[in-house]
């Protein structure tokens, strides 16, 4: 299991695959200091 992020916390290096075939590398592609990551799985 994950470790939990806490206020302050760094959050962990992930790579996902984005709508229309590109990745999206977090927290790297971010541009601000200040950032909401929302997950949504979808359905099965």
């Amino acid at each position: 299991m994950a470790e939990q992020i806490t206020g302050g916390g760094q959050f962990p290096q992930m790579t996902f695959n984005a709508v229309g075939g590109d990745t999206v590398t977090l927290p790297d592609d971010i541009d601000t200091p200040f950032a909401l990551a929302l997950f949504y799985r979808g359905h099965w």
